[in-house]
């Protein structure tokens, strides 16, 4: 039984006031005060006992059994059309519908609609393709380098210059690594390498290398789907592209969620590798990689997949062949 937040009697205590009363004769005002509560109350839950037996100790909706002055659905629907179709504020549909603003605020906030700019927001469309190799997502995540032991992420502090004095200090640059990924649209297989930069001709090398790799796997791959980063605008990269025949899709402007499977698998290779454990370097943090990345591939159950790994879509392919 859900009971009241402010209730002053629990089950048991409304039995044993009933029980006093109408069992052992107790006066009400003697029960109501071994009780703690009015007499009122007492006169109510015996009365309630009286008519109802056990049932009518539980606790009751408070809401009225009519509601003459409620405001219908039909004239709710009228208020939920004129924001999403007019995207009339809440003054504007109050005025048009002699209505309290008060009570129009209440109603679309009631339905979700009491921001204006929710109804900008977009749904999410999500896909899949049919087949391995006919999309390959294509992104980079940029590190920081680990130099002296672990970082700021590990230890609190970030590193500075001493020598500068206090007024002076500077963060100490130790650089970055980038982080070049691909992944299958279709199967969620994963090709990661990192790389001292994201100029054209790395990320034109890295698209070779992730091309063989998926083919020693049995996958062709036909297009690939990049955001409008510089190396991925470049003529270098268009070359490539041409030459590997693929089709080179590009992603809307500010609209990461296109490329939403490569953005998911960078948070997953960030939470299980890059921030996964303590290294002591960027050669540590690099020997890790490609164990991990087999390890997702290989065993780590996918929840688009049915909680299998990304090589189970692969049947009848090469799934046995080699990471690097």
């Amino acid at each position: 039984m859900k009971l009241h937040r402010n209730a002053a009697l629990s089950l048991k205590k409304r039995e044993l006031l009933c029980d006093r009363v109408v069992v052992r004769r107790w006066s009400l005002t003697k029960a109501a005060a071994a009780a703690e509560v009015s007499e009122r109350t007492a006169r109510k839950w015996v009365r309630r006992y009286l008519a109802e037996g056990d049932a009518g100790l539980f606790d009751r909706s408070s809401r009225p059994h009519s509601s003459p002055t409620a405001t219908s659905e039909e004239r709710i629907q009228l208020i939920a059309q004129l924001r999403r179709g007019c995207r009339m504020t809440g003054a504007e549909i109050a005025e048009t519908l002699a209505m309290p603003l008060k009570t129009v605020q209440g109603i679309l906030t009631r339905i979700g609609l009491g921001k204006l700019w929710r109804l900008d927001q977009e749904q999410v469309v999500r896909y899949e393709r049919s087949r391995p190799g006919e999309l390959i997502h294509v992104d980079v995540k940029k590190l920081g380098r680990i130099q002296g032991g672990a970082g700021h992420r590990i230890t609190g502090f970030k590193h500075y210059n001493p020598t500068r004095g206090p007024r002076k200090a500077v963060k100490r640059t130790v650089g970055w690594e980038f982080c070049h990924i691909a992944i299958d649209d279709y199967s969620r297989l994963a090709y990661v390498e990192v790389l001292e930069d994201e100029k054209a001709t790395t990320a034109v090398g890295f698209l070779r290398r992730a091309v063989k790799f998926f083919a020693s796997h049995g996958i062709e791959v036909e297009a690939v789907m990049t955001d409008n980063g510089s190396p991925y605008v470049s003529f270098a990269h268009a070359f490539a592209c041409r030459q590997l025949k693929l089709k080179h899709l590009r992603t809307r402007p500010y609209r990461p969620q296109t490329n939403g499977k490569a953005e998911r698998f960078i948070r997953t290779m960030l939470a299980g590798w890059a921030y996964g454990r303590i290294y002591g370097s960027s050669r540590d943090r690099r020997a890790a990689l490609e164990p991990w990345v087999d390890f997702y591939n290989r065993r780590r159950p996918h929840g688009a997949l049915g909680h299998k790994p990304p090589v189970t879509r692969l049947s009848g392919n090469n799934v046995l062949g080699s990471y690097s």
